[in-house]
């Protein structure tokens, strides 16, 4: 189990954000880093007390890395805006990240410096070692839960996006073009890279209903599981759903005289195939229809060898 301490604007929608991300096990609404012990919701608002408003998370560090976390925190903010967050202003809707572990630091350094390369502007977010914490009121905690038309500064986007991301992309990496060469087959190269299609029916996958998941073949990237997996009768691999909507990219394809739209993988950048909305009305109503030379599959009993185990309680 660890700990870190996040501070996004009114802590009402931040514990209820952070409360939906998988792998975090527990969190509370508190007052952190101010200059005084154990101050009340009044204090903090009227008494210039110094204190964020902030979350206690809780997470397995197995299932949800401190970096996906954080990228995760930095989706529901806006990093450069001080001391405001939405309609919410002053010092006490500031944003911080406040950790108890030292190991901690050099992590949250590195995710700091990306999050800067990518916004342009200086960042506001604080980092701070965590000096004090008090746990706010009672009818602080799960606010959002017992008051669910609650105010929220997060929009129910963001919520739905937190809660389906499953997969941390900075745990995978796209090779060269050489390395591609050297570990693909003719075929896999030609679809992946060159957008190829393989004949139907006659494709590694198309028939296999086995338990584990589909990985991107070019990255490792898990794309899809096995529990979403239907025979459509197209002869290709179909399933109804990605694992986590953000490993797969959706694009225009107007190739062949047709207008279709294209799916590719997140990190691999590689081309999967295509998706259709005439799959199971029941599972979504839609079809990823997926190249077999676009994937691997690793069986379930080999997810925690090869470093899936993180995702083992989704498979059925």
């Amino acid at each position: 189990m660890s700990e870190i301490y996040l501070a996004g604007g009114c802590f009402w929608g931040t514990e209820k954000y952070l409360a939906s991300v998988r792998g975090v096990l527990s969190t509370q609404t508190g007052y952190a880093n101010g200059k005084t012990e154990n101050p009340t919701y009044e204090d903090v608002c009227r008494r210039n007390t110094g204190h964020a408003e902030t979350v206690r998370v809780v997470y397995d560090s197995e299932i949800v890395p401190l970096t996906f976390l954080l990228e995760l925190y930095y989706d529901s903010i806006d990093p450069v805006s001080v001391n405001r967050q939405d309609g919410d202003h002053g010092t006490q809707y500031r944003t911080g990240i406040y950790y108890t572990d030292d190991g901690d630091l050099p992590v949250i350094e590195r995710s700091i410096a990306r999050l800067q390369e990518r916004c342009g502007a200086s960042v506001a977010i604080e980092v701070e070692p965590l000096r004090n914490f008090t746990p706010a009121e009672e009818y602080h905690q799960k606010y959002l839960v017992k008051n669910p038309g609650g105010y929220c500064h997060i929009s129910n986007d963001k919520f739905l996006k937190a809660a389906l991301s499953v997969v941390n992309p900075d745990a995978y990496s796209a090779p060269d073009t050489d390395t591609l060469h050297k570990t693909l087959t003719a075929e896999q190269y030609e679809v992946t890279q060159e957008n190829a299609t393989e004949p139907p029916f006659k494709n590694k996958f198309w028939n296999n209903f086995k338990p584990g998941i589909y990985v991107d073949v070019t990255t490792g990237e898990p794309l899809f599981v096995s529990n979403d997996k239907f025979e459509s009768g197209c002869g290709w691999p179909s399933f109804s759903k990605p694992i986590d909507p953000n490993v797969v990219h959706e694009k225009r394809d107007t190739s062949h005289g047709m207008v279709r739209t294209e799916v590719r993988s997140r990190v691999g950048n590689a081309h999967l195939g295509h998706v259709f909305d005439d799959g199971p009305k029941e599972a979504g109503g839609m079809r990823y229809c997926i190249n077999s030379a676009s994937l691997r599959f690793v069986p379930k009993e080999e997810m925690a060898r090869e470093g899936y185990g993180y995702l083992l309680d989704m498979v059925k």
